[in-house]
This record gives C-alpha cells, structure tokens and sequence, in this order.
C-alpha cells in the first residue's frame, strides 16, 4: 500500500473523531468522569488527552503555535500522575478543547497540503507520519475509553470505524 496522502489522513482523522465521539458523547457527565480505581483515569482524561497530544505534535513538529489552554494541557499530559487526573473540565469545556484542536490539525495539515509553508515537501513528509501518529493515538485511546464504557460501565459499544486504510493489530485500530 502506498503512503497516503494529507488529505486522506484529514478524512481519517475526521472519522477517528467521530468514532471516539460515539464512545462518549451519550454517557453522562458523572460516567464521563468515572474512575474504576484511584489509580486509573477516566473517560474524560483519555479524551483531553488524545486531543492534547495532537496539538503538541502539530505545534512542536511543523509550527511554532500557542498552547490552546495551559491548564488542560497540563492536565492531560501523560506525565501526569493518575491520582492528580480528576479536576475534568465539563463535557462542554471539553468537546470545545477538542474541536478547537481537531480545528487546529485541520487547519495546519491543509497549509502544509496546499505548500503554503516554507521546505513543503520535507513538511509534507512530516505530517503524513504526525498525521498517522496521531490517528493511531486517537484509536488507542478510544479502545480504552470503550473496556471502561463497556466493561465498566455495561453500555454496548458502537460498531469500529471501517476504512480501506484502516486494521486492526493486537486489538487496536491503526492506520497504515
């Protein structure tokens, strides 16, 4: 299979989004912040975190953008502790960092698409493999969020988000 292009990895990512919006978006807020264990993080971390992770690629590997909020990113960085993860935004703060990011992703992966940044092909070849990191780290998250949804919280799961581009290895989604 050959490497993809920007523009397939956006409508990929698109559906990794949608996918992890229907793990989530029907639960209530006490299930979205839920913790099965102190030591564990709940529904509503994993989400900030995926969207948290792809903005410091995007930032860190192809422009030099400002955090969209310090506080969560903080938060939902993976450096810090389980037990330190439980002040959650609420679902509507949430969704908002989320689309804010996913906008920013969108937003940045066309500029570099279009050519419109300086060294286009070296950005292009480094957003294909940003784009497939991030892609990839939406769906691990998302195979998390659905064990708690599922077995922790007994509601059924969606049906896995299918693609052409998409398979599954050791039980995860992945791109490429």
């Amino acid at each position: 299979m050959t490497a993809p292009e920007l523009a397939e990895l956006l409508v990929e990512y698109r559906r990794a989004l949608t996918y992890t919006d229907s793990l989530w978006r029907d639960l209530t807020s006490d299930e979205v912040r839920w913790r099965p264990i102190p030591d564990s993080s709940a529904i509503g971390w994993h989400l900030g975190h995926q969207a948290a992770v792809a903005h410091y690629l995007v930032r860190n590997l192809t422009a030099a953008e400002p955090p969209i909020d310090h506080a969560l990113d903080t938060l939902m960085d993976s450096a810090t502790e389980e037990r330190q993860r439980g002040d959650l935004p609420d679902l509507v703060d949430l969704a908002a960092y989320r689309a804010t990011i996913a906008d920013r992703v969108q937003f940045r992966v066309t500029q570099i698409d279009r050519g419109e940044l300086g060294a286009p092909e070296q950005l292009r070849r480094i957003a294909t493999n940003m784009m497939m990191a991030i892609i990839n780290h939406e769906y691990q998250h998302s195979k998390w969020i659905s064990e708690v949804r599922s077995a922790g919280l007994g509601h059924p799961l969606p049906d896995l988000a299918t693609s052409d581009r998409l398979s599954v290895v050791d039980g995860y989604l992945m791109v490429g």
